[in-house]
């Protein structure tokens, strides 16, 4: 943006270092622009990771792997709610980390997450802190945030999903994410 001054020339109102965007493909993008392109990717490690430590909790309870269930071994095939939360565990991780109906392993795995919190640590102390509820508190909020978000880019679902909507003119998170992105501009 330029503005007229007193000597007939016009200066610059854009705040010092910025560029500014002429419409082009070949402006270049701010920092934002590119953050937000790389959104759905980050919001797709995210999911991978969150997935991946989610499953590996549960694998240690059922089959004694990564150092077994709390205090060694595993967990007592029935036994509630140490088996169930288990089996949660290692199938919601599993479907997060492959982003295959993320959502609904998301929504699952934050509802066992809270169930465990306010169940088992809340009742020895107010915080995550001293209750020893921090991976609890964590794990949930962090699904619930994959159930709002959606898995991001590189998920199962992507993939299977775009070969029947294609040519429908369905577009997957990042492209939406871009154009919205396109139409502020």
């Amino acid at each position: 943006m330029s503005t007229p001054n007193t000597q007939g020339t016009t200066a610059s109102t854009a705040p010092a270092g910025a560029t500014a965007s002429t419409g082009t493909p070949d402006a270049p993008a701010g920092l934002a622009d590119r953050l937000d392109r790389a959104q759905p990717y980050a919001l797709g490690l995210f999911r991978i990771v969150v997935g991946l430590l989610f499953a590996c909790h549960g694998a240690a309870s059922l089959f004694g792997v990564l150092g077994g269930a709390v205090g060694g071994g595993t967990v007592p095939t029935g036994a509630w709610p140490g088996w169930y939360a288990a089996v949660i565990q290692l199938v919601a991780g599993v479907l997060v980390l492959a982003g295959v109906g993320t959502r609904s392993a998301a929504f699952l795995a934050s509802g066992s997450m809270a169930y465990a919190y306010f169940k088992v640590h809340q009742p020895e102390a107010l915080f995550p802190l001293q209750n020893g509820g921090e991976i609890a508190a964590l794990f949930c909020w962090s699904f619930a945030l994959l159930v709002f978000t959606g898995p991001g880019a590189l998920a199962l679902d992507r993939v299977f999903g775009s070969r029947g909507t294609a040519g429908s003119g369905a577009r997957g998170n990042g492209d939406q994410q871009t154009a919205t992105a396109a139409a502020r501009a």
